[in-house]
C-alpha cells in the first residue's frame, strides 16, 4: 500500500493526457483546468489515451516530481465512478490509487472484476462491492 499523510489528497484527471507532457505542462493543467496548486503537496494523476501508460505529479518539498509507469502488457484499470461533464478530475482513495498500478489488466478485461491483493492470497473483488463497503 501506499504510505502517504492523511492530508495527501489524489486526483485523477479525467480525460486522458499527452504523455509527451513534463513538469511545466502539467502542473499548467493542474492549474488552469483543475482550478488547484500544483505545489500543494497533493498528487495529481495522469493517464495515457490506451491507458498504458500513467503519469504522477507532485510537489516533494523543494521540486516537482513525476513519476511514470508504463505496462509492457494491459492497462490501468480506470476507477468506476461517474464524473460530471465539467469535471476534469475527480479525488480517489488511497486504496483506489493503489489498484490502479497494482492491478495490471489485460486489453480486453472483465469490466469489474479485480484482484486485490490481501495477508491471505488474492480474493476477487468488485468495484461496485467496495462503494458498498465504504458507504455502509
Amino acid at each position: 500500500m501506499l504510505s502517504l499523510p492523511g492530508s495527501v489528497r489524489i486526483h485523477l484527471a479525467v480525460e486522458p493526457c499527452d504523455k509527451r507532457r513534463g513538469f511545466d505542462s502539467l502542473a499548467a493543467i493542474v492549474r488552469e483546468r483543475f482550478g488547484d496548486d500544483p505545489l500543494s503537496g497533493h498528487l495529481f494523476v495522469f493517464r495515457s489515451r490506451r491507458a498504458d501508460r500513467i503519469k504522477i505529479l507532485w510537489w516533494d518539498r523543494d521540486g516537482l516530481a513525476i513519476w511514470m509507469k508504463r505496462l509492457e502488457r494491459g492497462s490501468f484499470r480506470a476507477v468506476a465512478r461517474r464524473a460530471s461533464v465539467t469535471t476534469p478530475r475527480i479525488e480517489i482513495s488511497r486504496r483506489e490509487l493503489a489498484m490502479m498500478l497494482e492491478v495490471a489488466c489485460p486489453r480486453n478485461p472483465d469490466p469489474v472484476a479485480l484482484r486485490v491483493p490481501t495477508d491471505r492470497g488474492p480474493v476477487l473483488e468488485t468495484l461496485e462491492d467496495e462503494a458498498n463497503q465504504t458507504s455502509s
